[in-house]
């Protein structure tokens, strides 16, 4: 037994002794292949809330609990960086009612879990247009980011105000910037160039895409991150999304013979 895999055993010491199925999970996954970026499209609130008969935003509340699971497995997995797809620079044609909804439960969802985040050494990192969202929500966003500045285990990502396209085009800005003041040339511009300008910059490319509701599209989420992702598609709706879904999504990746274009003999 490794000792990376005893850590991890360790990590979930209380999980193990309270839910059998959870500690059988854990034992399947594989302490030395851990993906080391996950991201999670957070689809099927709306859904969810429809079924039970509920307007969309109850859902979206039902969700903020597997938020919670999902922040709390993968630090305690130690993976070096989780990115959430919170709120799509799309999602600003739903009704008023509802994104109104969403951004005061991200307001609440800052405050209530901002202490158990920097508890646990987690950086908070937004990313997206957040200077398109509006005053009191920027607010809460810089309080977090400042409050966990300095800490030095998981980031975590929250996709706000985002789009894959929108986050390409500034990144071309800004090379062509970087090219204009320092007069090299189009031609010399390489992919670490470009990456230097990603909100994600400086943290590893996507190993592991998840996403909730079966439906199977990537939603314009990551689209530079997720070239060589392994990609999970689950039916289970987001606010169903628990400790044992990561498992299982954990351990269907480490399945995978990810071979990056190369070709291995048998």
């Amino acid at each position: 037994m490794t000792e990376a895999y005893i850590q991890m055993i360790e990590a979930f010491a209380e999980v193990i002794k309270k839910n059998s199925k959870e500690a059988e999970l854990l034992s399947a996954v594989d302490a030395e292949r851990l993906p080391r970026h996950i991201a999670i499209i957070m689809d099927g609130n709306g859904r969810w809330a429809r079924r039970r008969g509920k307007p969309r935003i109850f859902g979206h509340r039902a969700g903020a609990e597997s938020v919670r699971a999902i922040v709390d497995t993968c630090a305690r997995l130690k993976i070096p960086a989780i990115t959430l797809y919170a709120f799509s620079t799309e999602n600003w044609k739903r009704p008023k009612a509802e994104v109104s909804g969403l951004m005061s439960m991200l307001k609440k969802y800052l405050r209530s879990e901002l202490n158990e985040v920097h508890k646990n050494n987690i950086r908070f990192q937004p990313i997206g247009d957040i200077a398109g969202l509006a005053d009191d929500v920027r607010k809460e966003i810089d309080a977090a980011v400042s409050k966990t500045s300095s800490n030095t285990g998981m980031i975590l990502n929250v996709a706000l105000n985002y789009g894959g396209r929108s986050e390409l085009v500034q990144a071309f800005k800004g090379t062509a910037a970087d090219l204009a003041a320092s007069g090299r040339s189009f031609e010399s511009v390489t992919g670490a160039d470009i990456e230097a300008h990603l909100y994600t910059a400086g943290l590893p490319d996507v190993d592991l895409l998840i996403r909730t509701s079966g439906e199977m599209r990537i939603s314009n989420f990551l689209l530079w991150q997720i070239a060589y992702a392994e990609i999970y598609v689950t039916e289970t709706l987001f606010p169903d999304f628990r400790r044992p879904h990561i498992f299982e999504a954990i351990i269907e990746y480490q399945k995978r013979d990810r071979r990056f274009g190369d070709v291995r003999s048998s």
